[in-house]
């Protein structure tokens, strides 16, 4: 069985707070964060809205892209959202279909 990999990013609302996160199975992931089975940042703070992702081949590349988009100004991370979902649509329905 073939992994897939992603790089995500949730929100609480448009320009709200951001997420970052890595998975190996974006779909049950997303659930887990939506539900909030995920002690932690995004529990806490309500930040469940998935706005954009990006599929890895590896866990490398996947990795080192989040660790990269981590340390990215919050302005750059913006701007990565609005070029592929300027409505900030919640993408879940779309992975989960």
């Amino acid at each position: 069985m073939e992994k897939h990999f992603h790089v995500y990013i949730l929100a609480s609302e448009r320009n709200g707070t951001l997420y970052v996160g890595v998975t190996s199975n974006l779909v049950l992931r997303i659930w887990q964060h939506r539900n909030d089975e995920v002690a932690g940042f995004t529990k806490r703070y309500q930040v469940h809205r998935l706005v954009w992702f990006e599929p890895h081949p590896d866990s490398i590349s996947a990795i080192t892209r989040e660790k990269q988009i981590k340390e990215w100004k919050r302005a750059w991370k913006l701007e990565l959202i609005e070029s592929s979902n300027p409505q900030w649509r919640d993408l879940y329905e779309v992975i989960a279909s």
